[in-house]
């Protein structure tokens, strides 16, 4: 119990405000005020108060005393987080390993502008101090009363006749470009939202048959399932023994484990393991490339080319990190059933790290947008998109009809899917979802529209999904992402032409042109740093041309408001989002620009680094199915539910100990637009432009943090 408190009131017959101070130690104490006073109260001079009303100067002392402790505590705490985060800094700077980008041109032109940047700074400081105080729209003359007046008068017509001009004309063309895209997707939200409204998904001719049953008329096709995988023994263990219990007859489905590791332990223990569940009853084999060419491409197209592959109409894929549910290939197959126009069957994603951190998160937000919104919407209305490279099941029929698979970019199912497209095939996209979700406050604030995308995001559980993993560093995603954005653009050099001489419809024609490659793949990440990382600063030291504050600001925020729809709980991570899109864009762009003029990066290939997490639904799942008598046309032999969690415990051991020999890269493209925008958000306070100023902090920021790789895990 605190002691007793201290009690201050007026002697007059009017009292004061009552105050209560609760002091735990000389040193600890704070004030509980029982009626709060107003600023007159403390402020007017006592002889203009009606009825003769008396200050107390002792309560009127203790209050300001005590409102300075407060903010003193709330400063010292500021000051304590600062000092955290500036040895968090310093801790990762020390361990930290430059990524050198070499004769990269971008990063000399980001270094060449950023000199150029703080030489301006200083030289409109200056003139600021010498009397050269004006904003873009009252811009007028002053008296040139010297040499540097001469200099900086000069400057300013140099930028009014030569360089706002242009620049104001590359403004606004990427400005129409970020409103064609903004429109775009907008429109995607409508074709969602109508989805939703007309319940219209796919739906099979022949419903599923339980195996359990002896049903001997069931659909079940010859079905073989490949597991690519390269170096990933973090992984293969769960993948190899989700496809193994998938729920098929045993004598028709094969299993290809498609080991492409260079690592002679890798490939021991994936071949191991391969051969336990062949012993256990599995239908599995292992294949290991001599001549590794071609990437994931060389490997697939080496294994449908094995003589056995013609008993098999359909081929399921699966990367290292998937793991299929059971029912993956009851869901899946009966939609290709007397529907022989369709070449691939689709599903979604889920991740079992998607919560690990912020990072994963970021990434959650635009690939539930991806599967919710635009593979859906292109699936219902156009029976076309992207194949997303896994989990997805391929007539094999349409394989081999459209060329199989090309080594010739490092997008071999995008490659794929625009071929079988050209040759008539259709897609399926398996989307299902039960909404459990309560929206009231959604449709006070945002609307019935906004609510009801809000009700039909995914928010409980898939009935067909398949686990994977998210990458967890900021080294791997890049990597991943430079991949995902190069790759596109030499698809679209080399299939324009057979897209133009093919036989398909000129809508559909002009959808893979101007929506799937040109505005989707090279538009978004062409505006999205030409207009925010480059045009923004330049017009802060060339305010002539200008950025209107809504472009900044209002329609990047409704956009994201948009993207983040599909995952409800994302909604506090969506400042964070916007500015990392961002930051990611410099990613992006070079990529793109890597893809089109066929730069050496272009074909660069990464396997992304795994962790090998799993989710705690796996070990129930197969407690179950130990407990559960086995079917009859199906073997039921999986692995020891102790051995498989002793090996995941060595796992986490084997994690721990490496975190010693983590460390972090330090990104110079990064940082040095991290320092270009700090520049130029110092120069917008000389032009008193607010939102400016706010937007080009902040995302200067989220570049120093990125370049400093203060997002994500560390590598080994």
């Amino acid at each position: 119990m605190s002691p007793p408190s201290l009690w201050w009131a007026a002697k007059e017959t009017h009292r004061g405000t009552p105050v209560v101070v609760k002091m735990e130690n000389p040193n600890n104490w704070s004030m509980v005020e029982l009626e709060s006073p107003s600023d007159d109260d403390f402020l007017c001079q006592t002889e203009a108060v009606k009825g003769g009303r008396n200050r107390n100067a002792k309560q009127l002392t203790w209050v300001l005393l005590l409102r300075a402790h407060r903010a003193a505590g709330c400063l010292a705490s500021l000051a304590a987080a600062f000092l955290s985060l500036t040895s968090a800094v310093r801790r990762r700077v020390a361990s930290g390993r430059t990524d050198t980008p070499g004769k990269s041109r971008l990063f000399a032109c980001i270094k060449g502008f950023l000199l150029l940047s703080l030489l301006l700074l200083g030289f409109e400081t200056a003139a600021y101090f010498k009397g050269w105080h004006f904003r873009q729209p009252d811009l007028h003359l002053y008296d040139v009363r010297g040499a540097f007046d001469w200099l900086y008068s000069t400057w300013v017509l140099i930028r009014v006749a030569y360089l706002a001009p242009p620049l104001q004309l590359l403004t606004t063309v990427c400005i129409v470009l970020f409103l064609i895209q903004s429109l775009d997707r907008l429109i995607l939200c409508l074709g969602c939202l109508w989805i939703k409204l007309r319940n219209i998904k796919p739906l099979a001719k022949h419903g599923i048959v339980d195996l359990e049953s002896g049903d001997a008329d069931g659909y079940f096709p010859m079905v073989l399932v490949q597991i690519p995988m390269c170096n990933e023994k973090e992984v293969y263990q769960q993948s190899i023994a989700a496809v193994c219990n998938l729920e098929w007859p045993k004598g028709r489905m094969l299993v290809q484990v498609l080991d492409d590791s260079d690592d002679p332990v890798t490939q021991s223990m994936i071949k191991e393991d391969v051969h336990k569940w062949q012993q256990n009853g599995a239908n599995i084999i292992y294949r290991h490339r001599v001549i590794r060419e071609g990437y994931k491409a060389g490997n697939l197209k080496s294994a449908m080319n094995c003589s056995y592959v013609k008993d098999y109409e359909f081929v399921a894929i699966f990367d290292a990190d998937f793991q299929p549910n059971p029912d993956f290939l009851m869901r899946t197959i009966p939609h290709f059933k007397d529907n022989e126009d369709v070449g691939l069957v689709q599903a979604r994603w889920s991740f079992v790290n998607r919560e690990e951190n912020l990072l994963t998160r970021l990434q959650l937000i635009n690939l539930a947008f991806h599967f919710e919104v635009e593979q859906q919407v292109n699936g219902i209305f156009l029976n076309f998109f992207g194949f997303n490279g896994t989990a997805g099941i391929w007539r094999i029929k349409a394989l081999e009809e459209s060329g199989g698979w090309l080594e010739r970019t490092t997008v071999e199912d995008m490659d794929i899917a625009v071929r079988a497209h050209l040759h008539g095939w259709k897609f399926v996209f398996l989307n299902d979802v039960e909404v459990v979700a309560n929206s009231i406050v959604v449709v006070m604030v945002f609307g019935p529209f906004l609510a009801f995308l809000m009700c039909v995001s995914y928010v409980a559980l898939l009935n067909v999904q398949c686990q994977c993993e998210l990458p967890e560093s900021y080294e791997a995603y890049r990597k991943q992402q430079h991949r995902w954005h190069s790759g596109p653009m030499q698809l679209f050099r080399l299939c324009l032409p057979d897209i133009i001489r093919s036989e398909i419809s000129i809508l559909k024609k002009a959808n893979i042109i101007f929506l799937f490659f040109l505005l989707r793949k090279l538009i978004l990440p062409f505006y999205s740093f030409t207009l925010f990382c480059i045009i923004l600063p330049m017009t802060m030291f060339i305010p002539e041309a200008t950025l209107p504050s809504w472009v900044v600001c209002y329609i990047p925020a409704t956009m994201s408001f948009l993207n983040i729809l599909p995952s409800p709980k994302s909604f506090p991570f969506i400042v964070p989002y916007l500015l990392f899109e961002n930051t990611m864009s410099v990613t992006k762009f070079n990529a793109m620009i890597s893809g089109l003029f066929q730069l050496g990066s272009a074909y660069e290939w990464v396997v992304t680094k795994k962790s090998g997490r799993s989710s705690e639904g796996d070990l129930i799942s197969l407690a179950e199915k130990e407990q559960s008598p086995a079917p009859p046309h199906r073997n039921n032999s999986e692995p020891n539910l102790d051995e498989m969690r002793e090996e995941i415990m060595q796992q986490e051991q084997l994690a721990a100990e490496k975190k010693k020999k983590k460390h972090n890269w330090i990104y110079m493209k990064e940082l040095a637009l991290a320092f270009l925008l700090l520049t130029a958000s110092a120069r917008s306070l000389l032009s008193a432009q607010g939102i400016h100023f706010y937007f080009l902090l902040f995302q200067g920021i989220s570049f120093l943090l990125v370049g400093l790789d203060l997002i994500g895990e560390q590598v080994e």
